[in-house]
């Protein structure tokens, strides 16, 4: 087992690395947010918008179904 200790060691640490990597990426996405908000944006808006980019156009045109039906039961 102690060869394995070794490897133990080397997956612990790559996964210290990731989370670095994760934490580095979110201060960047942290100042683009911050970037977009002082060109007059609204970021939770561009947050939604990041989020439906991201889903399939299926996903996104059942939301917006699901999303109307809704706002027409309760009278928007």
């Amino acid at each position: 087992m102690a060869e394995g200790n070794g490897q133990l060691k080397a997956y612990i640490e790559r996964i210290e690395n990731v989370n670095a990597d994760i934490k580095d990426r979110m201060e960047d996405r942290k100042e683009i947010y911050s970037e977009l908000k002082s060109a007059g944006y609204t970021p939770k808006i561009v947050r939604k918008l990041v989020a439906r980019r991201a889903m399939e156009k299926a996903k996104r045109d059942e939301e917006d179904a699901l999303l109307e039906t809704y706002e027409g039961a309760v009278g928007l």
